[in-house]
């Protein structure tokens, strides 16, 4: 397990010097592999260790010769934004063979590699186990061949393989997300967003078929995502009769004014019998037994294609780093590993658990046990299915539970992009628990001034993908007001209050529960779900909106870079939002390669200053063309944004000169990315479970009362599990001055993007995983999948 918090170790501990290390990408491509790449690259350099590049996959390690390259620092400049594998990757048979692994041994051996960093597949991994368990018995052949000597089988006697999942199936157990997952989907989502659009003219139905042969993980998110009306996967057969029941459901919901149907089919996709369930034969039978205007598209390798998201970017980011930090402890008797994410955290895990049970779900598919399928896959896909089946497919009224609460839903402070997702998740899942639920327009202004209405199933088809709040949201509080506002909860009988904001969120929380002394209408369960692109709310490692922020900074960033493509060289100074906090600078500033990111957590001076700019001007000299620095909004409120670009412009002066760029409020908007849709819809989904189970708990003599701290709650994402703690107990852990947390998690990254960027620094590896084993069921709260 990791190191006990506090206790710091730093990786001047582990030199690389002396050592190897060879990276190489293996079987499918996917968006993040050359961010994974230069991670290896520049920590391998960091440590001391020479590091080489093998283009070509296990194909280049058998050919050998131009193949295997030593890597520079300057070698994975600019390839962060660039999607597929720039080292390339091809599937080979002779490696499959001993003649061929034998090749691949002298050709390593020549150049003293003995740890191998291996991105790809279960397939990859396979055979780098296989060539790691034969190794020694290769050596010793080529030793009888006369093609190395006794000392060089000594010295080189053992290989140490880390393995990084590639793979935008997100196929393989042991790990919530792969590299290339969260673009993959990136890409479905635009289509699917722009697919709507015209089969909301033409109210037609579309079949789209995405990509996935052995595993529904694509399809699945992505329906839950766009809100599809039905979806097809491979671990979970639709039942016998299903046809009519789609057909049934696609009618129901024209019948409800709904002018489009949106089906979705993995690849893969069989029913009950093994047999294949194909687009065409999904379209026939629309066409057949509706006669809706139907049309099928099938996306193939766009979803393998354009740039990486920044959730890959930084997972893959912090993956290579991790793997080099593995091959620089392992000894001889360490077993391969796989460097995986659970939750929130990066861990490391025996290589063939993960391979195996991977294999344990295609066996359980292939005997028609889908039930063990799908929780072979794990905890996250399990939920995600539990969640779309709960919030796709309504129950008939006569099958509802009637519980005659009344829970009202609302959203607080800034609009942040997923907020729609979260209450369309709140209001269906409320209603299919039996509650009336009632939406609250404009935050606590439109409480205390009554603007709260029923909201029903069909109210809010077609929010998961809409930006901002279509609530309305303000920041008022409601301390006061609290009068008007308890009055309207008498007046509406509401029994229980889910918030969905950010920091006014959980202040306003704060304030209720505080108030509970004297107003008995408050006595409610209360529940707060994080919703802000700043990620400054305490008691959650992420909040609702911050991705989709994240991602329109790194997308802005990869083009203010290449506008200067072709130019002299030239350093882009970028201001972000997030307040105090300086997550969206310092994370985005890791997504987009900066070479520096002002926050207010950590102060820095002018000496601080220069030396950035002394850094730059040396790196521009040597190699790069193209430099940047990102500012949080309120990191000094004397080294301005302008301040920082004039010192920049007149020290840089005959070396580089300077641009500046405020990113403003387009952070805020647009479209929400995948990953904040479904985290959203997620989170809101186990925060109605909770209301439910404390509504019930809470009712005593015909009337709700709930006055302890853990009836009024906030949702968050700690490390591995999704946890609800007391409002009141977080408070020691804020600083509300400056509106942030006391702890932040995302600052022990900050050290890496220092790294990357060839400054010397320390770096905490207390967090960095010791081997852990692959655990079928994890414990109930852990399926907080930071991994949608």
């Amino acid at each position: 397990m990791a190191q006990p918090d506090g206790k710091k170790i730093f990786f001047e501990n582990l030199s690389g010097a002396g050592k190897a290390i060879a990276v190489l990408t293996s079987g499918g491509d996917a968006q993040g592999m050359n961010a994974a790449v230069r991670a290896v690259v520049r920590m391998g350099l960091y440590v001391g260790a020479k590091v080489y590049f093998i283009h070509e996959g296990y194909q280049g390690m058998v050919d050998g010769g131009e193949n295997i390259k030593e890597a520079t620092w300057e070698s994975v400049s600019s390839m962060l934004q660039v999607g597929g594998t720039v080292i390339g990757s091809a599937r080979c048979k002779e490696f499959r063979s001993h003649e061929g692994r034998l090749k691949a041994a002298h050709n390593l051996v020549q150049r003293g590699i003995t740890n191998l960093c291996v991105i790809g597949g279960d397939g990859s991994l396979t055979g780098a186990n296989l060539f790691r368990e034969e190794w020694s018995g290769l050596l010793g052949e080529l030793a009888e061949q006369g093609l190395i000597d006794a000392d060089a089988v000594q010295m080189y006697s053992a290989l140490h393989i880390v393995g990084m999942v590639g793979s935008i199936d997100n196929d393989f157990c042991g790990t919530d997300m792969t590299i290339g997952t969260d673009s993959a989907l990136h890409r479905i989502i635009e289509v699917v967003d722009a697919i709507m659009t015209t089969a909301q003219s033409h109210q037609r139905t579309f079949v789209l078929e995405v990509m996935g042969r052995h595993c529904g993980y694509l399809a699945l998110v992505s329906a839950l995502a766009c809100g599809a009306d039905w979806v097809l996967i491979p671990e979970m057969p639709p039942e016998d009769g299903w046809e009519d029941k789609m057909c049934e459901k696609l009618s129901a919901n024209r019948a409800g004014m709904k002018r489009l149907n949106i089906i979705i089919v993995a690849e893969g996709a069989i029913d009950r019998n093994n047999a294949p369930i194909t687009t065409d034969y999904v379209k026939d039978l629309v066409v057949k037994c509706l006669g809706f205007d139907t049309r099928v598209t099938i996306l193939g390798h766009v979803q393998r294609g354009g740039t990486p998201s920044a959730f890959d970017r930084i997972l893959a980011s912090r993956m290579g780093v991790e793997a080099v930090l593995a091959l620089l402890e392992t000894t001889a008797n360490t077993p391969a590993c796989v460097v995986s994410l659970c939750g929130n955290q990066s861990v490391r895990l025996p290589l063939m658990e993960c391979v195996q049970m991977t294999q344990e779900v295609q066996r359980a598919m292939d005997g028609r046990r889908f039930e063990e399928a799908v929780k072979l896959r794990g905890r996250s896909f399990e939920n995600n299915l539990k969640t779309y089946k709960l919030l796709a497919h309504r129950k008939p009224e006569s099958e509802l539970p009637v519980s005659n609460f009344n829970v009202a839903v609302l959203n607080v402070g800034a609009p942040a992009a997923g907020m729609n997702a979260a209450v369309r998740s709140a209001v269906r899942v409320g209603i299919s628990e039996g509650h009336k639920m009632f939406a609250v327009s404009d935050g606590f202004e439109g409480f205390y001034k009554g603007q709260i209405k029923e909201i029903k199933w069909a109210d809010v088809g077609g929010w998961t993908g809409q930006g901002g709040s279509l609530l309305g949201t303000k920041r008022t509080l409601p301390a006061k007001h609290i009068d008007k506002i308890a009055e309207q909860m008498r007046k509406h009988n509401i029994n229980a209050l889910l918030i969905v904001g950010g920091f006014e969120a959980f202040e306003s929380l704060l304030q209720l529960y505080e108030a509970r002394s004297a107003y008995e209408e408050l006595c409610i369960p209360m529940c707060m779900l994080p919703a802000t692109i700043s990620n400054n709310v305490p008691g959650t490692d992420l909040s609702i909106g911050a991705d989709t922020a994240l991602n329109a900074i790194v997308e802005t960033c990869d083009r203010i870079k290449q506008s200067a493509s072709g130019t002299k060289r030239r350093v882009f100074i970028i201001e972000t939002m997030g307040g105090y906090c300086g997550y969206l600078a310092s994370v985005g500033g890791l997504a987009a390669g900066a070479d520096a990111a002002y926050i207010y957590e950590e102060p820095f001076d002018i000496r601080d200053l220069q030396a950035n700019v002394e850094h730059l001007t040396e790196k521009m000299k040597t190699s790069i063309q193209r430099g940047l620095v990102l500012r949080n909004e309120n990191c000094n409120e004397n080294y301005t944004t302008d301040f920082i670009y004039q010192l920049y412009s007149e020290e840089g002066r005959g070396v580089f000169d300077s641009r500046k760029n405020v990113l403003g409020h387009m952070q805020q908007g647009g479209a929400p990315s995948p990953f904040d849709r479904n985290f959203g819809t997620k989170i809101s989904a186990k925060a109605m479970q909770w209301i439910s189970k404390k509504l019930l708990e809470t009712f005593r003599h015909g009337r709700v009362f709930a006055n302890t701290e853990e009836s009024c709650c906030l949702l968050g994402m700690r490390r591995r599990a999704l946890v609800f703690q007391p409002v009141v107990q977080l408070k020691d852990e804020t600083d509300f001055v400056h509106r942030i947390p006391k702890e932040q998690w995302w600052l022990k990254l900050r050290p890496l993007m220092k790294i990357l960027a060839k400054y010397k620094t320390t770096f905490d590896v207390s967090d960095s995983g010791q081997l852990e084993h692959v655990v079928r069921n994890r414990p109930k709260e852990s399926d907080a999948s930071v991994a949608m």
